[in-house]
């Protein structure tokens, strides 16, 4: 619990068979969290004999991708602000509380990988990647004119179940890129945001993304577009940003401009 308000945390698992019992414990062991929900998304085998071992709460998403495993998560999660990480050793159970304490002031809390003094060693955040990530998140920044952005691709961040419920019915993406698409919406509704530094440690196994640089150079291209689509279609007729001066909120994007995920 946070000032009477329920914690839950998702995990969103592939390959995290081996980390993924001790990163429940120890995020369970912040004292605040009062639900995980993993998400197995066709995960290797054994993963499921693992999270049984603990308490925390087992759904199966059978649409392969992250950003279906998060989404398959928001509906799961039964708290009132929601932790979104990933159980393979690279995010700490210790800054939950870190999330929490901005979620004071804040609707969204993102973390945020590139910042060198909060990089472990060891920690799969060498000068491409940090730089890439904080160039895309940079111009994410200039486009939209929203708060200091430093990290596009950082999983670990806190959404309020209100906020959640507004932006949710407009989510696209299923795949690799659902993070950014999640803060392209947040500043498109204009929902109180701030991103801040999290540990980034070594983790436990190799991505299936960020550990081939091709795949991560794909990614960050496809990141790049995707931010370019949303501030061209966020120009055209019918499709608003938040209607701040009479209080009333509207969607950034018009019904017939949705899809299913990508």
């Amino acid at each position: 619990m946070w000032r009477s308000a329920r914690v839950a945390v998702i995990f969103p698992t592939y390959n995290e068979r081996d980390s993924i019992h001790d990163a429940i414990d120890e995020f369970l062991g912040s004292g605040y969290v009062d639900e995980v929900v993993v998400v197995n998304n066709n995960a290797t085998s054994g993963t499921d004999e693992e999270v049984r071992r603990t308490g925390a709460r087992l759904v199966h998403e059978p649409r392969q991708g992250y950003g279906h495993a998060i989404r398959r998560g928001f509906c799961e999660a039964n708290g009132d602000l929601i932790i979104v990480a990933e159980p393979d050793g690279t995010f700490r159970g210790h800054d939950v509380v870190k999330l929490l304490a901005y979620s004071d002031d804040f609707d969204v809390v993102y973390g945020s990988r590139t910042y060198r003094q909060f990089i472990w060693t060891g920690a799969n955040m060498g000068f491409f990647l940090r730089w890439g990530n904080y160039a895309v998140a940079k111009l994410m920044e200039f486009l939209f004119n929203g708060t200091n952005l430093t990290d596009v691709g950082c999983t670990m961040r806190l959404i309020k179940r209100s906020a959640l419920e507004q932006i949710e019915p407009d989510f696209r993406v299923g795949g690799s890129f659902f993070g950014p698409e999640m803060m392209l919406l947040s500043l498109l509704y204009g929902q109180p945001m701030v991103q801040i530094p999290v540990n980034y440690t070594k983790r436990v196994g190799t991505s299936s993304v960020t550990g081939d640089p091709l795949k991560a150079v794909q990614l960050g291209v496809r990141m790049i577009l995707l931010i370019l689509e949303y501030r061209l279609r966020s120009l055209l007729p019918g499709v608003h940003r938040l209607a701040k001066a009479s209080g009333r909120r509207e969607r950034p994007l018009a019904p017939a401009q949705r899809g299913s995920g990508a």
